[in-house]
C-alpha cells in the first residue's frame, strides 16, 4: 500500500501577528543600538572627546576603562531576574539606563566623567540581555536560535560603526553633551517600549544564596580589574607602572579565590568543572580568537588612518559600508544558520577575514578609506556571520545541561567578548608598538648623512620653508625634523601592515584547526553509522 500521508507542515516562524512581531524586533534593535552606542562613543572618538574633559589621551582612556569595569554585573543580574521577575527586571533596568544617561549631562570634568561612565557601565549591563529577550519573544522555538539570535547580535554590533558615523556630526553640533542627549533620547524611547511591550513571564524562583554574596564581589573585582588593566596598560606601558602589576595580580587572585569557592558549593554560581570541559574550552577559544582577529577592524584600519591624519569625518564612506555589511551579514546568518552548519559558517567567516587582512597588509602612506572598502566590508560581513553561529552552538550545549548552566555560559561569553575585546586591542597596540620601534630603527639606519637621496630630500624640505624662515640653519633644522616625522609615519604604516599580516596568519591557523576538527567529527559520525572512515 502506498503511503499517501504528507509530512507535517513546518512550524510558523512567528508566534504573534506580523505587525506586533515587527514592533518587538524594532524594540530589540533600538535597545541593542542604544547599548552599543553608549559603549562605543568614547572608544571610537577618544581624540575628539578628550578636549571636552581637558584631558590627555592617556587620561581619557580612563573613561573607556570605567565603562568596561562593571562588566561582571551581568552575572548577578541573571539571578536577580530569575528571583524578582522579568517584568520588574526590565523596568528597573531601563529606569537605571535613563538615569545614567541623565547623569552624563552633569559630567563636566575628568573625575566626574569617570564616575559617571562607571555608573553608565553598570546601568548598561542588563540592556544587552533585554535586547536578546525582546528579539526572541516573537519567534517560535525552532527560529529563536537562528533568526532571533542572528538579528539580536546584528543589532548589538551596529553601535560601533554607528558611533563613528554619528559622532562627528553630534560633536560639531554641541560637543560631548550632544552625544549624551542622543543616548538619553534612545534610552527614553527604549523605556517606553519596554513599558508597553510585555515579555512572556517566567516562573520566579529563589536562586540567590548566601555564598553568592561572597563569590560575586570576587568575580566583579577580578573581571573589573582585568578590564581596566587591559584598557590602560599599553598607554602607561606594562612595565612602567607598578600599580598595573598589582591590578593584574589582584584580578587573577580574586578570580582564583572565587573559583575555589565555586568548586566546593553544591549549587555554584558558576560551574567551573563544566566551563573547563573540552566542549566549552573549544567554544571559548573560538570566541577569543575571533575577538582578537576582529581587532583588525576596531583598532586596525581606523588607527592606521588616524596615523595618516584622518578623522572619523573623513572615513564616513568606509563606516557606512561596514554598517551595511553588518546588517547584510546578520540577515544572511538568519537565513542559513541551522544546527550542524556552524563549522561551515565559521570556515567561510575565517576565509573572509584572512582575505581582508591580507589585502590590508599591503597599505602605504597613500592608502585612503576607498582603497579599504572591499576588505573592511568582507571583515564586517564575516563578523556578523561568525558570532551567531558560535553563540548558538554554545547555547545548545548549555540548554542540554539544564537552566542552571545558562549562567555559566553567560560567564564564558562575557569573558570572551568584553575581556577578549580588551585583550585583542591591548595585544594589537602592544605588538604595533614593538614593530613600529623596529621599523623606525631600521629606517634610520638606512638614512646616511652622505646619501645623495637623503641630501636631496633635506634640500627639498628646507626649500619649502624659504618663504617663512630666512635663517638657513633654522630651515635645515626644520627639514631634519620633517624627515624624522616622515620616517616615523612610514614606520607606523609598516607596523600596521605587519599586524594585518599577523592577524591573517592567526585566522589561517584557526581555520586549519577548525577544518581538522570538522574532519574528525565527520569521521566519527561515519564510524558510528557503520560506514568505513575512508568510504
Amino acid at each position: 500500500m502506498t503511503d499517501t500521508s504528507t509530512p507535517p507542515a513546518p512550524p510558523p516562524m512567528l508566534v504573534m501577528p506580523f505587525p506586533k512581531a515587527a514592533i518587538y524586533v524594532f524594540a530589540s534593535l533600538l535597545i541593542g543600538i542604544a547599548q552599543g552606542l553608549g559603549m562605543s562613543f568614547f572608544s571610537s572618538n577618544l581624540s575628539q572627546v578628550q578636549g571636552e574633559f581637558s584631558a590627555t589621551q592617556q587620561e581619557a582612556l580612563w573613561l573607556v576603562a570605567a565603562y568596561l569595569a562593571p562588566a561582571a554585573l551581568t552575572v548577578a543580574l541573571v539571578k536577580i531576574r530569575t528571583q524578582f521577575g522579568l517584568r520588574l527586571f526590565a523596568q528597573v533596568a531601563l529606569a537605571c539606563f535613563v538615569a545614567a544617561a541623565l547623569l552624563n549631562l552633569a559630567a563636566l570634568d575628568l573625575e566626574s566623567g569617570v564616575v559617571v561612565r562607571f555608573l553608565s557601565g553598570m546601568a548598561a549591563a542588563p540592556i544587552s540581555t533585554l535586547a536578546f529577550l525582546y528579539m526572541l519573544e516573537p519567534f517560535s522555538p525552532p527560529y529563536k536560535l537562528s533568526v532571533g539570535l542572528s538579528l539580536t547580535l546584528m543589532g548589538t554590533s551596529l553601535g560601533a560603526p554607528l558611533s563613528r558615523v554619528l559622532a562627528p556630526h553630534l560633536l560639531d553640533l554641541g560637543g560631548w553633551h550632544q552625544v549624551t542627549v542622543l543616548e538619553l533620547a534612545l534610552a527614553l524611547i527604549a523605556a517606553a517600549l519596554v513599558h508597553l511591550l510585555p515579555l512572556t513571564p517566567v516562573p520566579r524562583e529563589k536562586v540567590i544564596q548566601r555564598w553568592d554574596f561572597v563569590s560575586f564581589p570576587l568575580i566583579f573585582v577580578g573581571m573589573g580589574s582585568l578590564a581596566v588593566a587591559l584598557t590602560v596598560g599599553r598607554s602607561y606601558w606594562w612595565f612602567d607602572r607598578w600599580w598595573l602589576g598589582v591590578m593584574m595580580a589582584g584580578a587573577v587572585a580574586a578570580l582564583i579565590l572565587a573559583g575555589l569557592i565555586e568548586l566546593n558549593r553544591k549549587t555554584p554560581l558558576i560551574d567551573i568543572r563544566w566551563i573547563v570541559s573540552p566542549a566549552i574550552l573549544q567554544f571559548a577559544g573560538a570566541l577569543l580568537i575571533f575577538r582578537i582577529v576582529l581587532a583588525e577592524q576596531t583598532s586596525g584600519a581606523p588607527g592606521l588612518f588616524q596615523t595618516l591624519g584622518l578623522q572619523n569625518a573623513q572615513m564616513q564612506g568606509m563606516f557606512w559600508m561596514i554598517l551595511g555589511m553588518t546588517v547584510l551579514g546578520g540577515i544572511v546568518s538568519a537565513a542559513v544558520l541551522k544546527p550542524g552548519r556552524e563549522h561551515a559558517i565559521h570556515a567561510v567567516a575565517l576565509m573572509l577575514i584572512i582575505a581582508g587582512a591580507l589585502m590590508d597588509s599591503n597599505s602605504t602612506s597613500l592608502t585612503r578609506p576607498p582603497q579599504m572598502m572591499v576588505s573592511q566590508a568582507m571583515i564586517a560581513f564575516a563578523s556578523a556571520l561568525f558570532l551567531p553561529a558560535a553563540m548558538a552552538a554554545g547555547l545548545i550545549v548549555a540548554f542540554r545541561k539544564g537552566p542552571l548552566y545558562i549562567l555559566s555560559f553567560i560567564i564564558v561569553f562575557l569573558l570572551t567578548q568584553r575581556i577578549g575585546g580588551a585583550l585583542g586591542s591591548a595585544l594589537f597596540q602592544t605588538v604595533l608598538q614593538f614593530r613600529q620601534n623596529a621599523h623606525t630603527t631600521r629606517l634610520h639606519e638606512g638614512l646616511g648623512q652622505s646619501d645623495p637621496l637623503v641630501i636631496q630630500r633635506l634640500q627639498t624640505y628646507a626649500g619649502a620653508y624659504t618663504g617663512t624662515t630666512a635663517d638657513v640653519a633654522a630651515r635645515q633644522a626644520q627639514a631634519v625634523t620633517t624627515l624624522g616625522q616622515t620616517v616615523q609615519r612610514e614606520a607606523t604604516v609598516l607596523a600596521y601592515n605587519d599586524i594585518f599580516f599577523m592577524i591573517a596568519c592567526v585566522a589561517t591557523g584557526a581555520l586549519a584547526v577548525l577544518l581538522v576538527h570538522w574532519a574528525l567529527i565527520l569521521r566519527s559520525a561515519r564510524i558510528a553509522a557503520g560506514t568505513p572512515a575512508n568510504g
